[in-house]
């Protein structure tokens, strides 16, 4: 615990219940919207950018899923590999990922995997690739509200990691397993502090992953990350380089192959 304890984020009552709760909201949700019952798919995936998701929608390939009792987002679902997987796009930065991960959860979702953007700490690591992440740095907020700061890195559900591995390597990408620095502010990295995690063995930096994996750890929900790697402030090639929307297809039909294999026997 840091010295000085009065400051509120670390020193949050983690043992006591939520006032205000994802499930509260839902039934708001519904009656005002007058949604539909419904649970999500076992399977939902948080797109970091976007950009995937209204691909998939502009090809016929998603679909809008009526039953998602969310004021703040919209779900889509996607059919691949015989897995009915729930999407939705521009979950940016680790509180609003979570606010989303809370309903999800709340609603039925099973597994909640985390595709998001990042850029490479790692000297080493090739661009483009794929990061199947093993644990996060907790340099944000929210994890806080759920963890207590005594442990330095968040983690994602044990034995997921192999799996997503496995079934990524599929696509073609170069893919590796390892630990991420999450910021809630990306224009406030420093060479400082990307030598130091880099001399720490962390891969890459992004946005979300600490935030989630602290909520599934504290809530009992699966929750795994994996972070498209494409930019670099020492890379002197094409920045922002992930691939086309069928590349991440791909990483979609992955990320659902690896579901099913991780679900089972509680089927999806």
């Amino acid at each position: 615990m840091p010295e000085n304890s009065n400051i509120p984020i670390f020193d949050h009552p983690l043992e006591e219940p939520s006032a205000f709760t994802a499930g509260n909201l839902i039934e708001s949700v519904r009656r005002t919207r007058q949604i539909p019952n419904g649970v999500v798919p076992s399977l939902c995936v948080l797109e970091f950018d976007g950009d995937l998701t209204d691909w998939l929608v502009r090809q016929g390939l998603a679909r809008l899923f009526q039953s998602w009792p969310c004021f703040h987002t919209t779900m889509f679902a996607v059919e691949v590999e015989g897995v009915t997987c729930g999407i939705i796009p521009r979950t940016i930065g680790g509180p609003y990922a979570v606010l989303v991960a809370e309903q999800l959860a709340a609603a039925g979702a099973q597994l909640i995997i985390g595709l998001t953007s990042a850029g490479r700490v790692s000297p080493e690591l090739p661009l483009p690739c794929l990061v199947a992440v093993t644990g996060a740095v907790r340099d944000e907020g929210t994890s806080f509200h759920y963890l207590p700061a005594s442990k330095d890195v968040a983690c994602p559900a044990p034995g997921v990691v192999p799996i997503l591995q496995r079934e990524l390597v599929l696509t073609g990408w170069t893919v590796l397993c390892g630990k991420v620095w999450t910021t809630d502010a990306p224009y406030r990295e420093t060479q400082t502090q990307l030598a130091r995690w880099a001399g720490e063995g962390v891969l890459a930096v992004e946005m979300q992953a600490a935030s989630l994996f602290a909520f599934g750890a504290a809530r009992g929900v699966s929750v795994a990350s994996v972070a498209m790697v494409s930019n670099a402030v020492d890379h002197e090639g094409q920045q922002f380089d992930t691939g086309s929307q069928q590349d991440g297809l791909q990483i979609i039909e992955a990320c659902a192959r690896g579901s099913r294999a991780f679900l089972r026997p509680t089927a999806i």
